[in-house]
């Protein structure tokens, strides 16, 4: 029998899935370990906003990914608590270095706080301010293999660009909550939802940009994976 990774109960972030699948995928695909364990716990203290944290499961096949492609610059827009920085960090691997854009100073001193513990403190830079002025100001050159995209839904597209305009050929951008929820095959039912509206205009438009190959899972609440050509 596989080893049970955590010791503790996670609340899956997949709509679709059990709990008792949930478990299942966490003790036959690789859980969180102690300093994750703990990362939860801390980032669940904070009441409802919790939910912003990226699933277990997320992290594993985000840390899998950036090994599997060799990733060794990567660049992050929405970082909260810095859970999937520490795993994109890790994945990168010694010699790796991720870019953290986030505004809430709080939650990324947590986030520092974790990312020391597990040793990964020296492969992350943070950079706090309003993501598009410090995308902006990053140099016009491809100079990223991997991009992780999960803050403000509203500029999720001008996110994309700035980050697509910086990705090597043959990088990969992934995007958070692209299902939101379910909630992207009826958007009309919640016009009032702004975040709603955007991600599903986002995901409308790279499926058919011929600049990115896409690939949805669905995996935490909702992954899409677009390669650069």
């Amino acid at each position: 029998m596989p080893e049970t990774p955590s010791t503790q109960p996670v609340q899956p972030k997949s709509f679709f899935l059990s709990p008792d699948l949930h478990t299942y995928i966490l003790n036959h695909g690789g859980g969180p370990d102690q300093v994750q364990q703990a990362l939860m716990a801390a980032t669940q203290a904070l009441g409802p906003v919790a939910r912003m944290q990226i699933a277990p499961e997320q992290g594993v096949f985000m840390e899998w990914l950036a090994q599997v492609m060799g990733a060794r610059r990567a660049i992050e827009v929405g970082t909260f608590t810095g859970y999937s920085a520490l795993c994109l960090a890790r994945g990168l691997g010694p010699q790796g270095r991720l870019l953290c854009l986030d505004v809430n100073e709080q939650w990324t001193r947590m986030a520092q706080t974790y990312w020391r513990k597990a040793g990964l403190a020296d492969r992350i830079t943070l950079r706090l301010g309003p993501a598009a002025a410090t995308l902006a100001a990053l140099p016009q050159e491809p100079g990223f293999d991997l991009g992780f995209i999960d803050a403000d839904k509203e500029n999720g597209r001008l996110y994309y660009e700035e980050v697509l305009a910086r990705l090597r050929p043959g990088g990969v951008i992934i995007l958070d909550n692209a299902l939101w929820g379910g909630k992207v095959v009826e958007p009309h039912r919640h016009p009032e939802d702004a975040s709603l509206q955007a991600i599903c205009a986002l995901n409308d438009g790279v499926v058919t940009d011929a600049r990115v190959q896409p690939a949805f899972l669905p995996l935490g609440d909702g992954l899409l994976l677009l390669r650069k050509r």
